[in-house]
Parts: C-alpha cells; structure tokens; sequence
C-alpha cells in the first residue's frame, strides 16, 4: 500500500512541471529538398547532374563509440523530391574500403553491415517514425520506431541501388510518397536523422545531427527536412491477391509408427485483399479468405521446466501492418489468437495528433490461453470466433500521450471483453511515466472437454475449468523512468487479479502483485580495449492476491562493449526465494553469462547461459541444480552464403538425491543462398531430442518486394521411435504460393 501511495505522490507533483524542452523548428539543423520533374535512375551512383541542384549537408558526428566527435569517415547527404517520390542520395566514403561490410541477403537482414539510413518523423510528433536503410548492396531494410523501441516486422514498398568503389560507396533510397503517412498541408515539415553504421572494431554510428545522451527522447534531437510543397495526397489502391496449392500426408496416427502413410489429396487454395487510401492519413484494408500460412518454421523452444504459454512472434504480413498502433503495455492483442481466419478488415488514421484503429475479424480455429498464478494452459479448438478491436491515442508530443483500446471476442456461447487506459508522460526532460488500467468480463465456454482443470482461481471461487462461469477481473500497472547518460534508473508496480484475462492477448499470468527496482550506472572509457560497461541491479518481490509473498529476488550484473564487437554481460542471482507448488524455496542462486561477438565479416559468435540452481516446476516440485545454454554461430564465406548455427540445452539434476529430472537438446542448421537480391534458396534443418523429432524444411523464394512473391518448398517431419521402427517420416507436406501486389 505504502509503496501505491508513493507513485501517486510522485506523479501529482511531476504533473505540475512542463512538459521536457524540445528545440523549437528555427533551432534545428536545416535541409531543403529539392524538386526535379521527372524520376531519378537508380543506378547506385550519384551521377545524374539533378544531384548537384541539391545542397548536400555532412554527417560530421560519431554518436557510438564517441559521443559526438568527428567521424572518421566523410559522409554526405542530398534531398530531391517529385510529385511522387522523394530521394536521398548518401555519399558514403571510406579511407579503407576493403574493411566494408556487406552482403547480399533477403531484405531486413543487414543490420552486421555497413548501411546508412534516415529516419522520418512526417508529423512531427515524436512518436513513430518510418525507418529506412540501405547497405553497400542496395539492400533494403525497414523499421517502425515507436518512442525508443524499433519494429523490424514493418515492410512498406520502395526502391534502393548502391554501389562500392574504390573511394566508399554510395546509395540512392527513393521512397514513394504513397508509401508514407504525412500531414495533408501544402508545404511539409518533416523531423529526420541521417545516420551511417561502419561495423569495424568498434560499431561506429555517425549522424547529421549531435545526440545528447542525456536526452532519452532521441526523434526529439533530430533535424528539418523543409521545401517539400504541392505533394499531392492522392488515393491509392493496393490488390493483393493470391493463389497457393499443397498437398500433405502423414501416418494415419502421427505417434504410432506401425500405421500406413497416407497421401491427402492435392488442394487449392484462393484469396485476397484490398486496401484503399483516400489520403495519406487514413488506410482501410479488408481480406477475403487469407493465406496466413508461415514460410519459415518457429524456432522450437524448449519448454520442458516451463509452466506457462509461450510468445512466439507474428509474422503475418496482414497482422504486421500498423501493428505499433495496437500494442499497450499489458499486452492485450496478440495477434495469434486469431488463429484461421475466414476474412478479416481494419481501418488506420491518423487526424492531427489523433490516431485511431479498428480490426475484425472471423476465426474458423479459436485458440484459449487460460491464465493461472503458477501456471498456465493452452487450449487449440475447433470453436468459430469473432473478434473485434478497437484502439484510440492522443500524441502530445515529445514521446507523451494517452490511449485507450477495447478487444472483444465472442463465440456462440462464450465471450471475453477487456478495456483500457493507458499513457506516457515524459517530465523533467529524461524522466517517463507509464500506465495503464485495464478491465475484463469473461464469459466462458461450457465444455469440459477442452479443459476440465480445478487449477482455482486465487480465493475467488472460479477455476480454469470451461465449465459456463463468468467473471470480472482488474489489472493495473505504473511505471517511473529515468534514462540518461550515466545513470538510469526503473522503479514498476503490476497488479493482476485472479479472473482477469485477455483472450485476445497473450497474459499467461495473473493473481500477481509485483513491485520492482533496476538500477544502472555506464561508464564510458572508450580506449583501446573497452567503449563502455554497466554496473546494475535490480530487485523486485512478487506477492498474490492473497497476501502471501511468492518470490523476492535481488540480482547484480555487469555488462561490457568491448572492441571488436563484444559484448559480454555477467549477473548472479544473490538473492532468489520463491514458493512454488506449496513448498517454499530458498537461495535459489544461478549465474547468466551471455556473450557476443562479431569480430569479422565472415562470423558472429553468441553464446547464453544460466548455471546453478532451478525449481523443478512439476507436480511434485524441487530444488534442482543444472544448466540452460543456448550457443549460435553465423558464417558467411561468402557475401551471398550464410549459414547459422544454434543449439540449445537444458540440463536438471535433484539437489537432495542427484536423480536426474531432465537432459537434452535442441540443434538447427539454417542455410541461406541468395542468388540476387530476389532469390534465394534456404534450408531448415532441426533435431529435438527432448521429442526425438527431426524436422527438414527446403523452400524457393522469389521476393520482388515485401508483398510479391514466389514461394515453392515443402516440409518433412521424421520421429526417432526407437527399436524396432527405428527413425520414420510422420508427415510431409509440399506446397506453392504467388502473391502479386498490383498498387495504383
């Protein structure tokens, strides 16, 4: 209680300061864009004569490792624009251009590269901007920043060519105007920052503008990018239909090795979708029976001590669009519990500082994340579903905003409603507060046959089985930030009450009250050997609804950058009790070491693990003592191979008897050859030895842009079912996909 009172306290008297100081526009560094008539060629070099029309501005800091000192390689920019698309010319020279990095890969996989880049900010709000980047190959890559975080799941279409020579390199970006958001008024006024990545012994960033680190609001240091007039904000339609055909078989029963293989019978499979913009500031988009099948296999996670569901990422390209729009804190939509759908629609504006959307959608396959204190249960049904969210922010500039959104699913029998309010208030120039509030009313199915659990719900009398009830539930969580220079600091409360869920979200836990501390100071001596360490730590205790106290914990690290790009980082549970299963578990103490390194071109190196002691989180739980490690490799001998390594293993032993709970491992082998920019041809290979399973994935690419594309491959999935079958193939699939993109 004391502990509420205090971040109250604390905000009433933040809220009588202002808002944290933002350079006025006429304090900005200054870039005019030139128009041209007609369209640039893209040939990577900056030889058209146009170019010289533009007054090119230098990229003269280096931001990492130093911190704003003149950068070691000369870098310059140039602005041109026509009434449709908008180009950036880099000159990117290079004392030492055998020490370039690059490759030829799919896009969005750059990022050990050297690459150079802008970031736009069309509204000047400091909330999100368009990033786009492009390495010596012409490579394109693209985020979403959202306040300090990156989204690497945006893909918008636009064109790139670069080319290296003996001086550097150099690169064109040429972005579509129909491609971004932007005010609708004559002349625009777009934030931007210009930045370059030299990957050598240090991972060298240089920028156009200077970068205060003790400004956490990094949109809000950017510069001006004026001239743009008389674009026009015309309608646009975008058609993505597609065709894609399989053919499956497997064994009559998948775990039983001694029933006959059968063939299914070929299947076609049609649809697609459509989005229209009226203007830059509103997109409606609707699909009709999509194909939301995934090309590339989940990395398979061991889960083996694990009680609760686990997060796999989106990467549907439907889901993906405005997808930073939708998120909150508490993580109320995700995205995968619309598991197959039938059709679904959205709408995305944007109205000043007002941004709003809405998504609908029919699901033929609903799946059931039932939440729990210790655990959790997943439930995949053949239910019909109808979801509905919709999401509402006002920006007030400067990384400060609040919001609200409302998800709602139901099903013939069963629903599940949750609302919320949240916000960011950035105070005192480098400190943030966070919130959000959230209620649902949950309706359930009445069907023991999907879960008949009598896991209860804390003290409130329901439990997780589907057995008709209904229930409200709260959830709550604030936050106080300080991020700067040197030190930085996180001080969090979340409280959950037993009968709060979001189906339509991933919240594998609730009945938890959490209060946590983390604490962290840099030192900077960027000398020959080190750019920067960290000393941390951070503190928290975890009681339920109940008031019992479930788990305390204090945990100090340190973490160093070190030249040839290594990062190691090193933390020792000092302090860890926790009761589980009934049963009170003391000094539960583990080490985590996690390394990386990038120390040439050709290869990077990670490796992650905890050692020491784990609870067994079963029926019957105990103290237990082991490892977790993970260690991955990418190899790239050439500029168009790479290959990438990973194994991971998990290890537990009885601390009282040494009997063994569990041992083994995940392997996966992942070979990419890209043949050009558009085409590559990758193959998956993994072992599970925890299910003795043996998954083997070829594929065919052909990528014109994020939304046309080629795609022929087909999956195998073998079990080791031991003596006498030995290894059998379980099932096998072989399919095909086109998908063309036609935009007007």
């Amino acid at each position: 209680m004391q502990l509420r009172i205090f971040f109250f306290l604390f905000v009433f008297s933040a809220f009588e300061t202002s808002i944290a100081h933002v350079a006025p526009d006429s304090a900005r560094q200054r870039i005019d864009a030139v128009r041209i008539e007609s369209e640039i060629e893209l040939t990577g070099k900056l030889s058209d004569p146009r170019w010289n029309l533009a007054k090119p501005v230098q990229l003269a800091f280096e931001v990492t490792p130093g911190e704003n000192t003149p950068s070691s390689q000369k870098t310059t920019l140039r602005i041109l624009y026509t009434a449709d698309y908008v180009y950036f010319g880099f000159d990117c020279k290079d004392t030492n251009p055998s020490g370039i990095r690059a490759h030829i890969t799919d896009r969005d996989k750059i990022f050990d590269d050297d690459y150079a880049g802008v970031i736009l900010d069309t509204y000047g709000d400091y909330q999100r901007a368009y990033e786009f980047m492009v390495n010596p190959y012409g490579i394109q890559a693209d985020l979403m920043r959202v306040g300090g975080d990156e989204d690497d799941s945006f893909d918008t279409v636009w064109e790139s060519a670069a080319e290296i020579s003996d001086s550097g390199w150099s690169a064109i970006l040429a972005i579509p105007l129909k491609s971004l958001r932007f005010p609708s008024v004559r002349e625009q006024s777009w934030v931007a920052l210009f930045f370059r990545n030299l990957p050598r012994t240090s991972r060298e960033q240089v920028s156009w503008t200077p970068y205060d680190r003790n400004n956490p609001c990094y949109l809000c240091q950017g510069g001006m990018i004026v001239g743009i007039a008389d674009v026009q904000s015309t309608n646009s339609v975008e058609l993505l239909p597609y065709v894609a055909g399989q053919q499956r078989g497997a064994l009559r029963n998948e775990s039983d090795p001694s029933t006959r293989f059968e063939n299914g019978k070929l299947k076609g499979r049609f649809g697609g979708g459509i989005r229209y913009s009226p203007g830059p500031d509103l997109s409606v988009e609707a699909v009709v029976n999509p194909d939301f099948s995934q090309v590339e296999s989940d990395a398979t996670q061991i889960s083996v001590n694990s009680t609760f569901a686990l997060n796999y990422p989106e990467k549907r390209p439907f889901f993906l669009y405005g997808a930073d729009l939708f998120q909150n804190q508490t993580g109320t939509l995700y995205s995968r519990t619309i598991n197959n759908p039938l059709g679904a629609a959205r709408v995305i504006g944007k109205s000043g500082s007002f941004s709003f959307g809405y998504l609908a959608a029919s699901d033929r396959n609903t799946p059931y994340i039932v939440p729990g204190e210790e655990s959790s249960d997943f439930i995949a049904t053949n239910e019909k579903s109808f979801s509905n969210v919709a999401r509402a922010r006002y920006d007030f500039g400067n990384e400060t905003f609040v919001g609200g959104m409302m998800t709602a699913r139901n099903t013939s029998t069963a629903h599940n409603y949750v609302g919320s309010l949240d916000w960011s208030y950035r105070f005192w120039e480098n400190y943030a507060f966070r919130g959000e509030f959230s209620y649902s009313d949950t309706k359930e199915p009445n069907d023991l046959s999907l879960i008949s659990s009598t896991r209860a719900f804390g003290s409130t009398g329901h439990d997780a089985a589907f057995d008709g009830e209904q229930y409200g539930g709260g959830s709550y969580q604030l936050g106080i930030r300080r991020d700067a220079r040197d030190y930085s600091v996180t001080l969090l409360y979340m409280d959950r009450s037993p009968t709060f869920q979001a189906q339509s979200g991933f919240v594998p836990n609730n009945n938890t009250r959490i209060a946590f501390l983390q604490q962290q100071y840099t030192f900077y001596p960027n000398n020959a050997f080190m750019d920067s360490w960290t000393i941390m730590g951070n503190a928290g205790l975890h009681f339920n609804y109940d008031g019992t106290r479930k788990e305390k914990w204090f945990v100090p690290g340190i973490t160093a950058q070190l030249k040839n790009q290594i990062n190691v980082s090193l933390t020792y549970f000092a302090l860890n009790d926790e009761l589980f299963g009934g049963l009170q578990f003391d000094n539960i103490n583990r080490t985590q070491i996690d390394v990386t390194a990038r120390p040439s071109s050709a290869l990077t190196l990670r490796f992650d693990g905890a050692f020491g002691r784990f609870i067994r989180r079963s029926a019957d739980p105990e103290m237990g003592k082991g490892h977790d490690i993970s260690l991955a490799a990418t190899l790239r001998p050439t500029s168009r191979l790479q290959v990438d390594l990973s194994y991971s293993r998990a290890r537990l032993s009885s601390v009282a008897s040494g009997r063994l709970f569990y041992d083994g491992y995940i392997s996966r082998v992942v070979g990419i050859y890209q043949f050009t920019p558009e085409i590559f041809l990758r193959v998956i290979g993994q072992y599970d030895q925890f299910n003795k399973a043996i998954d083997f994935y070829p594929l065919l690419s052909y990528k014109l842009n994020p939304f046309t594309i080629f795609y022929a491959g087909s999956t195998y999935d073998l079990s080791d079912f031991g003596a006498p079958f030995g290894i059998r193939q379980t099932a096998r699939q072989y399919f095909l996909k086109f998908q063309y993109l036609v935009r007007s």
